[in-house]
């Protein structure tokens, strides 16, 4: 009985290595030992050309392949076959024969060439690599999660957990996924009828250009006679006219307003020589 048991064993065992042999011995898995050292061979011409164009449609299916598994992620499967094409043309014209078949090699280098895609031309936000990277592992932990049937929506502790991620790497990458694709200005917001998001953004405040303008004359407006700060103080401050102000000091309206010029011109060409001294120490 054990003999039988154990014969059970290996058959099962051998029929397992003849099923993993018979699935390796695919079509996009050819034996194309002879052209790569044929190619490595070579120089560069017409004959070369043709060889390594006869390796690219050999091996295309597994490019293909490839390029399969990154379908429905907002790209078509034709422009990634595309991608994956260019990353085979590539891993033939830099493999080297003697370092081990090159099925080990083209595929992670067709890989990178799609993900490379994926990085560099579908966001539509410039993101650092490593925040696409937890952008990828806070996504496929959250379906793992989720899986279930009723299951709840994870929270950043429990994706935490499951990816070995620090609570702010999850942060991060939870904010990337909502970085991959933009809303146009011009979309309408869902709670407001007939606005659009170009609505809520902000608009400079004309305030802050005052406060500027303020700060820049205080030291001339320090630097003014005492008749004359009193002056600018009523017309500009408590807006009294200028006879108004002729009558308080006992002067006349015409030397009121030769007196707001040019204490006026004297504050503002101190003030904008004090700023373009101030461009002079910065571009030194």
């Amino acid at each position: 009985m054990l003999i039988d048991m154990s014969t059970s064993r290996h058959g099962t065992s051998d029929r397992s290595a003849a099923s993993r042999r018979r699935r390796r011995r695919h079509d996009d898995a050819p034996d194309t030992a002879r052209l790569f050292t044929r190619l490595h061979g070579l120089e560069e011409g017409p004959e070369r050309d043709a060889v390594r164009d006869e390796l690219v449609t050999v091996w295309l299916p597994m490019a293909h392949r490839i390029a399969g598994r990154f379908r429905d992620r907002g790209e078509s499967l034709e422009d990634l076959r595309q991608v994956a094409a260019l990353g085979l043309v590539k891993a033939i014209d830099r493999y080297d024969p003697d370092r081990g078949a090159f099925e080990s090699y083209a595929v992670p280098t067709v890989t990178g060439e799609v993900k490379r895609h994926f990085r560099d031309r579908m966001w539509a936000l410039r993101v650092p690599r490593r925040v696409q990277e937890l952008r990828n592992k806070v996504r496929v932990a959250r379906r793992e999660l989720t899986q279930s049937p009723g299951a709840p929506e994870p929270s950043v502790a429990d994706i935490a957990a499951h990816t070995g991620l620090t609570e702010d790497e999850v942060t991060a990458g939870m904010e990337a996924l909502e970085s991959f694709s933009t809303l146009s200005l011009d979309a309408e917001l869902s709670t407001e009828d007939g606005y659009s998001l170009a609505d809520t953004l902000g608009a400079p405040d004309a305030s802050f250009d005052v406060v500027v303008d303020r700060e820049s004359a205080k030291a001339s407006l320090r630097n003014l006679p005492e008749r004359e700060r009193a002056i600018l103080y009523m017309r500009f401050f408590e807006d009294m006219t200028q006879s108004r102000i002729a009558d308080l000091l006992g002067i006349s309206q015409m030397h009121v307003s030769r007196l707001i010029s040019r204490s006026c011109a004297r504050v503002r060409d101190e003030a904008m020589g004090r700023r373009g001294a101030r461009r002079g120490d910065t571009a030194a």
